[in-house]
């Protein structure tokens, strides 16, 4: 379940202000529903029967050897939802890894898709970097992170975030926690900056006693966007005049519903956050691997790309475990394979 925030810890969000009242807060109002929604009815919704929105066939995956990659390749590997690893320059990056077949708290309750699960911790080579959005089930998996702790070099998060790490037993010198903004030199040409998103935390009942974010990353090659759970908000004009341009954009795009547009992109404002973002290039990610929404789940892949078609915006889609080389983005025709499932 992890931990709340310590004193210590509490003390000094006290001074910051993006926290109030006990909790951190988005830039912008973000109540959970749309107004005039409630919960009960968005419960009652749910029960309605929807076609598809688990795949009747496993969904496809590549087999990538991630321990003998070649020490000068600049990869992405996705691993079905907003799992994914990169090595680049390099320096290795594992992104919010759930390898355990599961999104919930309560085993079986929400479980991976047949096909989407094939790589564990054991498949992962040492990681120079794990990077946390933040604390949600499908993003911070703990018996995930426990199976890499001896891989691991650095954990870095939004403040509150490393209290959990810290009561699983990880070493507090192993864990960088940071506000919005605030970056880390990581030497040798690599910087990792924390930046906003409109989303909420929390492991429990109590939200948002820890941060929500996404990163930037810049290394000596390239200048990468990871985006954590967001709604569409102001942040990724401010983030896209900040850093921009970005040669690639890594964005949540899936587990969305109109009855909750401020938490979770809809696949057309995705397009508009990339132009926001200055990103030549983007990846749609949190789709594929658990069923979170009452969307077809093939739907946030075949939207997405239709609008970055319409709007002339290279778009990356490969099958989990298949490599993205980051040195020829927008060269390669990416195959649409959930199509081949639909």
């Amino acid at each position: 379940m992890g931990q709340f925030p310590n004193e210590k810890r509490k003390r000094y969000f006290n001074t910051l202000s993006n926290y109030t009242s006990g909790k951190f807060q988005n830039i912008l109002p973000t109540p959970a529903l749309l107004e005039g929604q409630s919960m009960t009815k968005l419960l009652f919704q749910t029960l309605c029967k929807i076609e598809n929105v688990t795949p009747k066939l496993p969904i496809p995956f590549v087999v990538t050897d991630l321990k003998n990659l070649q020490p000068k390749e600049n990869t992405l590997v996705w691993f079905g939802h907003s799992s994914y690893f990169i090595q680049i320059d390099g320096k290795k990056f594992l992104v919010d890894p759930v390898f355990s077949g599961n999104a919930s708290p309560m085993p079986g309750s929400i479980k991976a898709f047949s096909g989407s699960d094939h790589y564990k911790p054991e498949d992962m080579p040492d990681i120079d970097v794990l990077l946390i959005s933040h604390d949600h089930w499908d993003h911070l998996d703990y018996s995930t992170v426990q199976s890499l702790k001896d891989k691991v070099g650095k954990v870095i998060c939004g403040l509150g975030t490393g209290q959990h790490f810290e009561y699983w037993g990880w070493e507090p010198e192993k864990i960088i926690e940071k506000n919005w903004w605030e970056s880390i030199d990581l030497s040798d040409g690599f910087k990792i900056t924390l930046t906003p998103a409109r989303h909420f935390s929390g492991r429990l009942l109590n939200r948002n006693i820890s941060l929500w974010t996404s990163f930037v990353l810049q290394t000596p090659s390239k200048k990468l966007f990871l985006g954590g759970d967001s709604g569409y908000g102001n942040h990724f004009t401010e983030i896209g005049e900040k850093y921009g341009p970005f040669d690639l954009a890594v964005m949540e795009c899936g587990q969305y519903n109109e009855k909750w547009p401020y938490i979770h992109s809809l696949p057309e404002q995705i397009i508009q956050e990339v132009q926001e973002l200055k990103a030549k290039n983007f990846i749609p990610v949190h789709n594929s691997k658990f069923k979170l929404a009452q969307h077809p789940w093939f739907e946030p892949l075949e939207l997405v790309s239709k609008y970055a078609e319409e709007n002339s915006i290279p778009v990356t889609h490969p099958m989990i475990g298949e490599k993205v080389n980051l040195d020829q983005l927008g060269e390669v025709t990416w195959k649409k394979w959930w199509q081949d499932l639909m």
